[in-house]
Parts: C-alpha cells; sequence; structure tokens
C-alpha cells in the first residue's frame, strides 16, 4: 500500500511538473505544434486536414509530411478543452507521465525491487531529456511512450509466457511507427528479435497473432516509404543530399592517390559509414549527455545537460553490471539503449536530441540498476549498508534537478522567445480586434508559416479555409509555401519594402495587387523596419528579451 502511495505521488509530481507554468514556458507554440493543433480542428470538424483530404493516414507539414496518431489524439483534447496550447501538447504531457510509470514497472520487473523501481521512475519525472519535450507538442513523446510500452509487454512476456502480451507487444510497437520515424528504424530490429527469442524458447504458436499484426503495420509503412512523403523525409535529414553526392564526386575527381585506394576512400557507401559511426559515438559524449545537450532550442535547454551528471557514474556501473553478469530482461535494456541512438547517427545534425528520444527511459533504468549494484555492494561492506548512497544519489538528483528547473522557468523563455516565433499569437490578438478595419491584410514570411498561425489563434473555420477560392500555395524547394487565403497575404520579407512601395505609389503589380484594391484600407505586420514612408505605425510586438519581433503599420 506504501508502495502504491509513493508512486502515485511521483506521478503526480511527474504531471505538476509538465503542466506548472504551460502557457508562459515554453514561450510560445511553434509552427509544428500550431500545425498539429489547427489540423486537429480540422478533423474534428469536417473529418479532413487543413488541405481537404479525408481522415489522411499522413499529414501535410510545410516541407515535411507529420504522422498521424498525435494528431488523431489530439482531436480528443481538443474536443475538450478546446483550441489551445494545453490541449495541442496534451498528449505530450500523459506521453511524459506514461514513459515516468514505465520506468516504476520495467524496472520492477528486472530487479525485482520495490525501492529502485520508484527510483528510477523518481528519476524519470525530473530528467531535462524527458521534461523538457515533455512540454512541446512533439509527435516523438508519443513515440518513446508507445515504443516503451512495447518494450514492458515484451518483458512481461518472459515472465509469464502468455500470447496476449506479445500481441500487445506488437501493437504498441506498430502503433509507434505511426508516431514517429525513429520508431521505424528500431521496431523491425525488435520485432525479429521477439521472432528469434520467441522460436528459441520453442513457442512458435504463441507468434501468430504478434506476427499478423505486425504484418499488418508494415503493410501500412510499406505504402508510405515510395510515396511523395518519405521523399520529403529522406530530403531534409539524409546524410547522403544532393550537396554530399557532389562533393564525393569532386573528391574523387580531384584525387591524386591511386586509383583504387580513391574509389575505396571517396564513395556513398565509405561516407555513409564514418559519419554514422561519428555520429553514433557523438551521441555518446558525456559533453553532450551530462554538460551542453543538444544545439537545437526547442529540444533541449542550450548549455544544460540532458541527464544528470550525478546519475553518470550509476549509468555506467548499470552497464557494466549488464554486460558483466546481467540477466535477460537487462540485456534487452542494453540492447534498446545501444539501438536508440542509430535514428540520430544516420541522419543530419547529430547528436539530435529528438531523434534519440526513444532512449527514453532506459538511461534512468540502467542508472538504477547501477545504484542498486553498488547498494548491494555497501549492504555488507559499510555502516550504512547502502543508505547513505541513496540519499546521495537522491539529493544530488535533487540539487541539479533544482538548477536545472529554476534556469529553464527564469532564463531560458526570456532568452530564447525568438527561438519560439513568439509574437504570433498577439499578432492574430491585434488582427482579431481589428480584423472588420481593414480590407488587406499583409504578413510578413520572417519568421515562417505565418498562415498557420493565424489559422490556429484566429480558430478559423476550417471548412471556410478548405474552400477558400483566394487561397494560393505552391510547393517548390522541398516546401509548400501559402501565400494567401481570404483577405491575407503573405511575402517574403525581402519582398515586404518593395512590394509596399509599388502599392504606395500606385504602381500595380499583377500578382497581387489591382487599381481597385489599391483604394482600400491596408495593414501591414512586418519585421522591424521593413517598410517604406508614409505609414502609420501604430503597435509593436517585442520578444521576451524585449527586442522587436513586428511592427503592425496601416495606411
Amino acid at each position: 500500500m506504501k508502495t502504491k502511495f509513493l508512486v502515485i505521488i511521483i506521478l503526480f509530481f511527474a504531471l505538476f511538473l509538465r503542466v506548472y507554468g504551460l502557457d508562459k514556458n515554453p514561450p510560445s507554440l511553434n509552427w509544428d505544434e500550431v500545425s498539429h493543433g489547427y489540423n486537429a480542428y480540422s478533423i474534428l470538424k469536417t473529418g479532413k486536414d487543413e488541405w481537404g483530404i479525408k481522415f489522411p493516414l499522413i499529414f501535410r507539414c510545410f516541407g515535411d509530411f507529420k504522422l498521424p496518431l498525435y494528431i488523431y489524439l489530439t482531436t480528443l483534447s481538443v474536443a475538450v478543452f478546446g483550441l489551445s496550447a494545453f490541449s495541442v501538447r496534451l498528449i505530450s504531457i500523459l506521453s511524459g507521465v506514461g514513459l515516468t510509470f514505465l520506468a516504476y514497472l520495467i524496472t520492477k520487473k528486472i530487479t525485482k525491487n520495490e525501492v529502485f523501481s520508484l527510483l528510477s521512475a523518481f528519476l524519470t519525472a525530473l530528467t531535462p531529456w524527458g521534461l523538457f519535450l515533455s512540454r512541446v507538442a512533439v509527435e516523438a513523446n508519443l513515440g518513446a511512450f508507445l515504443f516503451a510500452l512495447g518494450v514492458f509487454f515484451f518483458l512481461s512476456w518472459f515472465e509469464k509466457n502468455k500470447q496476449l502480451d506479445l500481441s500487445l507487444a506488437a501493437l504498441f510497437w506498430g502503433l509507434s511507427m505511426f508516431s514517429y520515424n525513429s520508431a521505424r528504424i528500431l521496431v523491425p530490429v525488435f520485432v525479429l528479435t521477439m521472432i528469434f527469442l520467441v522460436v528459441k524458447k520453442n513457442r512458435k504458436k504463441q507468434l501468430i497473432f504478434p506476427i499478423l499484426i505486425s504484418i499488418i503495420f508494415f503493410l501500412l509503412l510499406g505504402s508510405q516509404i515510395f510515396d511523395k512523403s518519405a521523399k520529403a523525409r529522406y530530403d531534409w535529414v539524409s546524410l547522403l543530399d544532393q550537396g554530399t553526392i557532389n562533393k564525393i564526386i569532386d573528391q574523387r575527381n580531384n584525387s591524386k592517390l591511386p586509383k583504387i585506394l580513391t574509389k575505396v576512400l571517396f564513395n556513398r557507401v565509405t561516407y555513409f559509414s564514418f559519419y554514422s559511426v561519428r555520429n553514433y559515438l557523438n551521441n555518446l559524449s558525456p559533453q553532450y549527455l551530462f554538460f551542453r545537450g543538444g544545439s537545437h532550442y526547442q529540444f533541449s535547454q542550450p548549455g544544460h545537460e540532458l541527464l544528470f551528471l550525478v546519475s553518470a557514474p550509476f549509468l555506467l556501473l548499470g552497464l557494466i553490471k549488464i554486460i558483466k553478469r546481467g540477466n535477460l530482461g537487462e540485456k534487452i535494456l542494453l540492447f534498446w539503449f545501444l539501438l536508440a541512438f542509430v535514428p540520430s547517427a544516420i541522419t543530419k545534425d547529430a547528436p539530435h536530441v529528438l531523434r534519440s528520444i526513444l532512449i527514453l527511459p532506459s538511461p534512468m533504468i540502467i542508472s538504477a540498476i547501477g545504484l542498486k549494484w553498488l547498494t548491494d555492494f555497501g549492504l555488507q561492506n559499510s555502516l550504512f549498508k547502502g543508505k547513505l548512497i541513496i540519499f546521495v544519489f537522491t539529493l544530488g538528483v535533487l540539487t541539479s534537478f533544482y538548477k536545472w528547473w529554476s534556469d529553464y522557468l527564469f532564463i531560458y523563455p526570456k532568452a530564447y522567445s525568438w527561438a519560439w516565433q513568439y509574437g504570433y499569437e498577439q499578432v492574430s490578438s491585434f488582427i482579431k480586434a481589428n480584423f472588420q478595419k481593414y480590407d488587406k491584410i499583409i504578413l510578413t514570411k520572417r519568421y515562417g508559416e505565418p498562415h498557420e498561425f493565424l489559422l490556429f489563434y484566429l480558430k478559423w473555420n476550417p471548412k471556410k479555409y478548405q474552400n477558400d477560392l483566394g487561397k494560393k500555395w505552391d510547393y517548390h524547394a522541398n516546401w509548400y509555401w501559402v501565400d494567401s487565403f481570404d483577405k491575407f497575404q503573405f511575402i517574403d520579407d525581402w519582398e515586404v519594402f518593395d512590394k509596399v512601395s509599388k502599392m504606395q505609389s500606385q504602381v500595380p503589380d499583377d500578382t497581387w495587387l489591382s487599381s481597385k484594391v489599391l483604394e482600400k484600407k491596408w495593414l501591414l505586420i512586418t519585421s522591424p523596419g521593413n517598410y517604406p514612408e508614409g505609414w502609420n505605425k501604430i503597435k509593436t510586438i517585442n520578444f521576451l528579451d524585449e527586442k522587436p519581433a513586428f511592427e503592425i503599420l496601416e495606411k
């Protein structure tokens, strides 16, 4: 009873940390989050996404395609709470809390020890890697939860030998592949591992339903691999893009080495292998994991750890323990930990916090195993019977967390609001209050995808948007560009001065101006100082560091 109470306390604490101040930090929704939210809203209202496609299995989004499960689940939270930052981020919040609970369950299944299972959950609730991303609407967090849930049921099978556990493992692994792309690399390997171990235990009949479930998901996945969505994703993240291939060809042509050596050194396989190994090792760098974190401001707090430094020696001890004398469950845990870095290693921008998120919560579980191993030694060789080690570890975690949490609350939003496209909500509020006053509203594209923010914050009628005859868009440079809808016009920042000047001097541009429109009242929302003379500035919207983000003018 006491253990259940402590588990509930930890879960409530994990939930509190993930919802506290959510309306202020992260400082605003980014373009992916508003896209998730508006598409969920559109599905809820019309059964179609923003492009008018009925119940898609993949969602078109700017230069990428988003997997469907997070968006469909978000329709439920939007239905209950309305279209808001909370409803958009709720699935990620719950996934983070779910990972905390799974850390407890998996650790208990492996160690059979309540104390270290609670410590594993406690560490998962507080660790920056999971906590930061649980406060952002990232489908990767849902993918991590579903993948870990599959691992839990796989481990349960070793304990109970029930076919249901294998089927549930296959089901949740399959769902994770439609939550985040990294799972599409890990899941096939784990399914093959499952088949191998089940056959080895001479339980072949129990594979019928798990294999059938897996085949269904792989067939659905196969239908996407060869379409435009897969190519778009590959073009954005691949180590071997066209620029890299051209570089390899130049190196080969200009090489003065012997011909056979030139062929060996300068080819796609060698390049991919070298940089994949390098990237993989970078993911294991202590500097990356315990000191500096990632370089993407929306995925981790810059200059701060992903895992607490105090957990580093116990993580290392846990890895050593598993390698030396680990049971089958621990070896699967080690396999999970090592394999989870592969998606980041074989793509650009490694090490990448988000692409390796499926590792969670394995580092916390391994740290708990290392702590238990050291404590078991202390039971026989120390005055405090190992309890002092647990006390020091817990105190170290709390101290590290306090420093990270304080910086996250009071420094991060002010320093990095610009990275979150801050200001669009304030722009939308101004437009909503003054919409009827203007005949044409022009917005800069400087901060990216203004149309999506307007759709979200104005709660624009999805059916009206889908059927808007004034909507103009095109696809080029691997990106979907929306240039107008209704009375809104979106133009590149470097074009604002020129096009507004043409309007001011009554020089029509047939692509978007006409003599009739020139006589009407205009609103211009642009980057600071990016407008010609003669306009009346009525409002400035600043980032949280007080630097100007938008200037609003009328004429």
